[in-house]
Parts: structure tokens; sequence; C-alpha cells
């Protein structure tokens, strides 16, 4: 069982959950998302791979964050709803969370110690940071937030992980 399995999840309609409970065992891009940056039509590209690879085992997994220059100030009715109208995002989110600081949620405590592909570990940088999590469980990919979320390289990590 992966480390990240067993960690809690509240999802952005209140409901407790888990990691692995709201992955399933699928291929997981982890992304910290905000509605107000400059990065925000990311979130097309990730509804676009959701829907493409989703009947291969994959999913992605949003995490809200308003810790960059309070670009997610909403309430999670507001996100949802935004996310929902502006973008057609279906992939699960959960409610607003820390990704940095003494606040991190415990899957980002997780997550920072994962290297990029230059070799650098840490904090996240910005919105749009995505982590590629294999079926089993291991983070097998760190990308930065200018990394478009359809790059050949993601979408390659990603096929490298399903089933084929």
């Amino acid at each position: 069982m992966s480390p990240l399995s067993a960690l809690p999840v509240t999802t952005l309609d209140g409901r407790q959950s888990s990691f692995g409970e709201l992955t399933g065992g699928k291929a997981v891009l982890v992304v910290n998302v905000a509605s107000r940056c400059g990065l925000t039509p990311q979130y097309r590209q990730l509804e676009a791979l959701h829907r493409t690879f989703g009947d291969r085992g994959f999913t992605v997994l949003g995490f809200p964050t308003n810790q960059f220059a309070g670009q997610e100030p909403g309430s999670a009715d507001q996100i949802a709803e935004f996310c929902s109208t502006t973008y057609g995002v279906t992939f699960p989110m959960s409610d607003k969370i820390d990704v940095n600081g003494a606040g991190r949620d415990p899957i980002y405590t997780e997550l920072s110690t994962v290297p990029d592909g230059a070799g650098k570990a840490g904090d996240v940088q910005w919105n749009f940071e995505k982590f590629l999590v294999a079926p089993d469980g291991r983070v097998v990919g760190r990308f930065r937030p200018q990394t478009l979320p359809d790059a050949p390289e993601i979408v390659a990590a990603i096929g490298a992980v399903l089933p084929r």
C-alpha cells in the first residue's frame, strides 16, 4: 500500500475520503489549482487528459489552494461552479488546502519530497504544479507550473504508467 493511499482528503463537496478511495488504484495527475491565476486555462487541458485517458485507468485530482497571491479566494461552492461552468471539469477535487508551510496538507508533505526533472525537490513553486502518481502509488513525475498538462513529457509519462 502506498503511503499516499490512506491520507485523508475532504472533497470539494465536503465528503470525507482518502487519496486511495478517490483514485481507486488509477494513475493520477495531482495538481494544485486556482481560479484566478494566469495558468488557470490549464484546467481545459487537465480535463482533456482526464477524458482521454480515463477509460485506461487514469484520473486528475485537483487541490485548490489560495497560497499563491490569493488566486483561489472562493468558497468550495464557488470553486465548483467556476470549474464546472468555465472549463467543464469532471475530475475529482478536494476542498481548499495548503501545499506549503506549517499547515501543508499531508499529501503535499509526501509529494514535495519528489524531485522534478532537474533534480529539485521541496516546496511547490506556484499554482498548477503537477505530480504523476502510478497506479501502485509511486510518485513517478513532477512537472513545474509552466509545463502544460498536454506537454509531450507529461503525456508520455502518463502513457508509460497505464496498462497497455
